[in-house]
């Protein structure tokens, strides 16, 4: 199809991905914190970005899940793929994600000694029980609750750990901003 403008240097064209659609991180976000939140919250951006690259990487998530080191098999298409950054995976669109979040007052940020607590308001928590009700988020919804039971209750310093660990080739080997591939 043809371009229709640009934005930078990447053509946009019609029909649009869902990874080009800001409105799809901003529900995953929000369904992030519900569901693998500490009460609608997450401590920590470097947490945030951690379980929401298991997440998005569903062969990772099952071999981190099964503490097996080794190659990762493909078998799942990626959600919406992250960059190697010097904390780990994590995806560059965060920070306007979370502003946008933040000003539609569907959450809240405040800084806690040298990390930032990101919590759902009441509206927050409002709009993500409605996305819990759509039959098009029941696998993301799924699969944030597997992430809750095995990681939810870490600190996003060991889940960055264990991540470099178990794949040092996929992830801590890559230059940074590098896309990470499943």
């Amino acid at each position: 199809m043809k371009s229709l403008e640009r934005l930078g240097s990447r053509p946009v064209s019609l029909p649009l991905a869902a990874d080009d659609v800001i409105e799809f991180h901003m529900a995953r976000l929000l369904l992030l914190l519900k569901l693998c939140g500490t009460a609608g919250r997450i401590d920590g951006l470097t947490k945030m970005a951690k379980l929401d690259f298991f997440v998005r990487y569903p062969d990772f998530f099952n071999v981190a899940r099964d503490q097996s080191v080794g190659t990762v098999r493909s078998d799942h298409a990626v959600e919406s793929a992250m960059v190697r950054h010097h904390y780990g995976p994590w995806d560059k669109r965060y920070y306007h994600v979370l502003a946008n979040l933040e000003a539609k007052g569907l959450i809240s940020v405040t800084k806690e000694k040298n990390s930032y607590q990101i919590a759902l308001t009441e509206l927050g928590q409002s709009r993500a029980k409605r996305l819990l009700g759509l039959p098009s988020f029941e696998p993301i919804v799924d699969r944030m609750k597997d992430v809750k039971r095995a990681f939810g209750s870490r600190s996003g310093s060991s889940l960055k750990q264990m991540i470099y660990k178990v794949f040092d080739e996929e992830v801590g080997q890559r230059r940074l901003g590098e896309v990470i591939e499943a």
